[in-house]
């Protein structure tokens, strides 16, 4: 793992399990009254509920893979984004981490990265092996690798590179890793590696079914708590700074959580959406119903005007050269905002759970490029769980697309978007993809880039150098 992935502790993580309820708990008493214990999850550790198309997403990648699903019905499961070249994320059950799925942007694949722990949720139909008695101590105990001596059993289709669980002869689990050899060739070797055994940090499950209802009583007091002093926060902002009020709307979870903060410490108030032109047709459509549903209005700023204009000059917006966020977000507020009132203070969700920048931020600033907006955020303090345990206890109309496997709302074209959730938008939305993708194709043969510039995402980084073949194939 270099530098740029290594685990970065945003705040104190705050996740623990009630092994009564069956559910997350973000204190260390559950409402039930029992005691809560730490689930050890990689940092950040902004784990986020696993929807039905989550459950059904990781359920296909282990069937596929070891022929038996992960979740069991009717159970709770989350999962935390960890660092990872493109996009890998722990799945948490019984208050343990079972394992993990990773997406091979090249293999355009999801691949399961299962953990010893799995083992208590399902028994492997293939890409397992079984060891002798002798090796299962130095495996299950210290994470030893399987050599050849004390291989018993490999399954047909363990191929080179695959992951494998490792089981005794009892049919226990005692470890996981990778092949270093195809099957056929495994059973004729006297010595050797046969699975490059991972080592985790040990997690407990302690299975049994729960809801989100369930979650939500469970984190009452949590969520009072949370609410209580982020109403107290925005009423206390709103007293010293004597300006227009509005709520920063995405369409997000974050910015749903922090209008209900607002709403319950001041009463109706507007929404400020910066329209860039690039949302989803879902996120419209939740600006809309949020409005009549809350009884607020939407001011909207346009921001297509200069989008042309600077990628036919600069070339479509990167990671390392996002003028786009400025071109058509900040510059169009800034404009609203001066015309239409000269100055605002707006509450915007923002935490610092989601990234280094947002955890070094103030909870009150200025964006040097908005100056006529003073910013606040009355959720700074709270994680993903936290937000979504009140949107469900508030039965709030979140935005759709959560429950499509999109872990963020924003532009569908962001270059910050990984390449698993690019192929997602490229096969759920090919409308709104192929007009996209036929810009960078035109950008592509203009400058005679890369074959794959396009289609590896290389255009999310400006500069990249993929050393391959300079003729196009859009």
């Amino acid at each position: 793992m270099n530098s740029a992935m290594r685990p970065s502790y945003l705040g104190r993580i705050l996740l623990r399990w009630c092994d009564h309820c069956h559910v997350p708990v973000l204190a260390e008493r559950c409402y039930c009254g029992s005691a809560t214990r730490d689930v050890p999850v990689t940092p950040p550790g902004d784990a986020r509920p696993a929807f039905e198309a989550d459950i059904d997403l990781i359920n296909s990648i282990y069937s596929d893979h070891f022929g038996a699903p992960l979740v069991p019905f009717g159970h709770i499961a989350l999962l935390n984004k960890v660092p990872d070249k493109d996009r890998m994320e722990e799945v948490i059950i019984g208050g343990g981490i079972a394992g993990a799925i990773r997406y091979v942007p090249r293999e355009y694949r999801w691949e399961p990265i299962p953990r010893p722990e799995a083992g208590l949720l399902l028994f492997p139909k293939k890409r397992f092996v079984v060891v002798d008695d002798g090796a299962v101590a130095p495996i299950r105990d210290t994470g030893a690798s399987v050599l050849a001596p004390g291989l018993v059993f490999i399954d047909d289709t363990v191929k080179c590179g695959d992951e494998v669980l490792i089981m005794d002869k009892k049919g226990a689990c005692i470890g996981a890793g990778r092949a270093r050899v195809d099957a056929a060739p495994a059973r004729t070797m006297r010595y050797g590696v046969i699975i490059k055994t991972r080592k985790n940090i040990p997690s407990i499950i302690v299975t049994g079914s729960a809801t989100w209802d369930d979650a939500v009583r469970a984190n009452t007091r949590v969520i009072e708590r949370a609410e209580s002093a982020a109403v107290g926060f925005v009423q206390e902002i709103t007293r010293s700074i004597g300006l227009q009020r509005n709520v920063s709307y995405s369409g997000g979870k974050d910015s749903l959580a922090t209008l209900l903060v607002v709403t319950k410490a001041l009463g109706k108030t507007p929404l400020l959406f910066a329209d860039t032109g690039f949302e989803f047709p879902e996120t419209y459509e939740n600006i809309n119903a949020v409005s009549q549903y809350y009884g607020v209005n939407v001011v909207r700023t346009n921001g297509q005007t200069r989008f042309k204009e600077l990628f036919d000059k600069h070339g479509p917006p990167a990671v390392n050269a996002r003028w786009c966020c400025k071109a058509c977000k900040l510059d169009p507020v800034q404009h609203l905002i001066s015309e239409q009132w000269g100055e605002c203070l707006s509450f915007i969700g923002q935490r610092k759970y989601e990234s280094m920048r947002r955890a070094q931020s103030k909870r009150v600033w200025k964006n040097p490029s908005v100056p006529a907006q003073t910013c606040a955020a009355p959720i700074h303090n709270w994680t993903a769980l936290h937000v979504w345990l009140y949107l469900m206890r508030e039965h709030a109309p979140h935005n759709v697309l959560y429950e499509r496997r999109l872990d963020r709302i924003g532009c569908f074209m962001c270059p910050s978007s990984d390449m698993a959730l690019i192929r997602m938008i490229e096969s759920e939305y090919p409308a709104l993809w192929n007009g996209w993708r036929d810009r960078l194709c035109e950008w592509q043969q203009t400058h005679r880039l890369p074959k794959n510039w396009v289609s590896d995402g290389g255009w999310r980084l400006k500069g990249e150098d993929f050393g391959l073949e300079e003729d196009s194939d859009c």
